[in-house]
């Protein structure tokens, strides 16, 4: 039970070792209070799991980027060619799976021990337990051997993040694998069946293919919905010329295990009712992910804010319970990013132990798509401007563009493109900048910050550029969509 007498074992407890929860742990300490941190990872359907640090670390942003460098290396290694180095037996250069997977988890597990070596030497106290609520104020953790232990907080912050969501389909759960199990897979995918056009599917189904494994992917809506859908068409063009397989308007009907051990996916067309049905060595399902709340006993605490998918609605963090807080993808309607959860998460900590009044700012925050041809945006999409301003109010400006480096071993630059969404009337103000190409995520960085500080279209087209790069793309736009004119370079250098 919490105590009567107003004293507690800590001044914060946070519930998620991810991102979002280590920030505000790691931030609170520094202004002097007493912190504990639970963290446990609940093993996927498939048996896999991992250490202290969260999705990004262990199976997001860290090893998805490794992969997708892995499968850029490989392609650079053929264009090498054509500049000249000579490359024995280019037709036999292939990946090692069990070499690739050994040195992304031995650079994941150095990461894992980094994080609870700084939770020591912070002395922040870490339970590898699983945290629920016994009362608003105690957690009770519930330790890898059965035990339980029992701590109270001053302030609980709920950072539990989420996992991937499989379709209730038969055979889902029994046969396929997700994002949680791919970067430490046991052995090479082979053919496999991507099911779902988000960023996460998008990325796997690129680096996979990339890597030499065929790849087919099952859309049921829209590629990378809620982005930009110009944008996005052209991510999934490049990823279609490069051998990527679509069915778009297709859901899954089930998983089927064969003798071989090889696995009989069936979908059906959604919009002409046709059933389809392919083998497979993998199954990925990657159908959106659901919020861990559902384990942490949120109604003993008094917490009522919980949206219908699991999800926690608090504007400024905090719960309708006032000492109590959440952060990171938890959250309902808020950018499931890792520097979001942890700019949020030290926000709070700011606020809660150092006087601090800034809260998260969480509009025009910037993201990349790491698909074989990156996709890179910051503000919002060209349909997202139409509907809120109107097109008589909307400007874009947009561009195809030649990378230098595409040109010697003659890569397909059709899909290389980029746009700034503004206010039509003068200045301009710039609303979102999307762009697809190599390095977007290095190019979109900069051009945050411009955005934040309420860049125009006249600033940016006064920018002189860096030649030769793509970033300075942005700075050479001049034709609108309006104007009909040809958006495709004319000259390289003038």
């Amino acid at each position: 039970m919490a105590p009567i007498d107003g004293t507690f074992d800590y001044d914060l407890a946070v519930i998620g070792g991810g991102s979002g929860g280590l920030a505000c742990a790691k931030e609170a300490v520094n202004h002097g209070a007493r912190v504990a941190v639970l963290d446990y990872v609940t093993p996927s359907p498939q048996g896999t799991k991992w250490g202290l640090g969260g999705t990004c670390v262990n199976v997001g942003c860290i090893p998805k980027k490794l992969m997708h460098q892995a499968a850029l290396l490989g392609e650079s290694i053929h264009e090498a060619i054509a500049y000249g180095w000579e490359v024995p037996s280019p037709e036999a250069i292939k990946i090692n799976w069990a070499s690739l997977t050994e040195a992304v988890q031995n650079h994941i597990k150095s990461v894992n021990w980094v994080t609870r070596v700084e939770l020591r030497d912070k002395k922040i106290e870490y339970i590898n337990g699983l945290g629920e609520f016994k009362d608003p104020h105690t957690l009770v953790a519930t330790l890898k051997n059965g035990s339980k232990k029992e701590l109270t907080a001053k302030n609980i912050v709920i950072a539990v993040g989420g996992r991937p969501h499989y379709p209730d389909i038969p055979g889902a759960i029994e046969y396929c694998i997700s994002s949680d199990d791919i970067f430490s897979l046991g052995y090479p995918p082979g053919k496999t069946l991507v099911v779902g056009a988000g960023y996460i599917g998008l990325e796997c189904a690129g680096f996979l293919n990339s890597l030499g494994f065929n790849a087919t992917v099952l859309v049921r809506s829209v590629p990378l919905r809620g982005f930009d859908q110009q944008m996005a068409q052209m991510v999934t063009n490049e990823m279609e010329e490069k051998g990527v397989k679509f069915h778009h308007k297709c859901i899954p009907l089930s998983v089927e295990k064969l003798e071989s051990g090889q696995l009989k996916a069936r979908w059906q067309n959604t919009e002409t009712g046709k059933q389809s049905e392919d083998v497979f060595d993998t199954v990925l399902m990657a159908t959106g992910r659901y919020a861990l709340t559902k384990a942490l006993n949120l109604p003993a605490a008094g917490i009522t804010c919980v949206t219908e998918n699991g999800k926690i609605s608090a504007a400024t963090e905090q719960t309708n319970v006032p000492h109590v807080y959440a952060v990171g993808d938890v959250l309902a309607a808020r950018p499931e990013l890792t520097p979001v959860a942890i700019h949020a998460g030290r926000l709070l900590a700011r606020r809660l132990f150092a006087g601090a009044s800034q809260h998260m700012d969480y509009e025009n925050v910037a993201t990349t798509v790491f698909t074989p041809l990156e996709y890179g945006c910051v503000g919002i999409s060209e349909e997202l401007a139409l509907e809120r301003h109107g097109a008589d109010n909307i400007e874009v400006y947009h561009a195809f563009y030649k990378p230098t480096e595409f040109f010697i071993p003659q890569r397909n630059i059709r899909n290389c493109y980029l746009k700034a969404v503004a206010e039509r009337a003068a200045p301009q103000r710039i609303l979102g900048l999307h762009f697809v190409g190599p390095a977007a995520g290095e190019v979109i960085q900069g051009f945050a910050a411009a955005i934040k500080c309420g860049i125009t279209m006249e600033q940016l087209m006064n920018t002189v550029g860096i030649h030769p790069t793509v970033a300075e793309e942005f700075t050479r736009l001049n034709i609108t969509k309006r104007s009909g004119k040809d958006p495709n370079p004319a000259s390289c250098c003038s």
